[in-house]
């Protein structure tokens, strides 16, 4: 397993090492839910809470344990440590490779999505399609789904208001076990926003 380190998020890992009294000497990552929206969790552990099914990857000065189900989709990542005005923190950035198999995989399953796809295509893609959007389930992950929004809706300045207002309005009233409506569309490169 390839896991990459940049010079700064090696340093601020050992950094945060330094500052536990413990000797914690492995940094154990995780990932969690949908491929569209994957969630990364990063702890700094002692070297014997290694559980069997482990991976362990040499980054350095440190090892970094992967459970064995995150290492499909951690393969080829690389790990930054970012700094901005409003925030800073590890950042993962899959292998495009490794993350297209994972969405290709993934996908809107069971009796859940298929309520769910009702919705969209007999109530809530009808109201849209005037202004030439459209909106798609691309995955279920437990009670939460994940939605792309494309054609006028794809960058559309109202595409937050259409989600909030319309989507998960619908949505809950229809198919109340749903907990989380989650917009995975990439915005920014929507070419024909019906909104600007």
């Amino acid at each position: 397993m390839k896991l990459t380190f940049t010079d700064r998020a090696r340093d601020m890992v050992l950094s945060f090492m330094d500052l536990e009294e413990d000797g914690l000497q492995s940094l154990r990552i995780a990932v969690e839910g949908s491929p569209f929206a994957p969630n990364y969790e990063l702890t700094l552990v002692e070297a014997e809470n290694r559980s069997e099914s482990d991976i362990e990857v040499d980054a350095g000065q440190f090892s970094v344990l992967v459970d064995e189900a995150s290492v499909d989709r951690l393969n080829g990542a690389k790990v930054d440590f970012i700094e901005t005005i409003q925030e800073s923190g590890f950042q993962i950035t899959p292998d495009p490779e490794t993350a297209k198999t994972a969405i290709e995989s993934a996908g809107p399953q069971g009796a859940l999505a298929q309520r769910v796809s009702h919705v969209l295509e007999t109530e809530i893609n009808p109201a849209i399609a005037s202004h030439g959007g459209v909106i798609n389930l691309v995955d279920v992950q437990d009670t939460e789904i994940f939605i792309e929004m494309a054609g006028g809706c794809q960058g559309c300045a109202m595409s937050r208001m259409t989600l909030r207002q319309g989507v998960e309005r619908m949505v809950s009233q229809a198919v109340p076990e749903v907990t989380a409506i989650h917009d995975v569309t990439d915005h920014d490169s929507g070419d024909n926003p019906y909104f600007t």
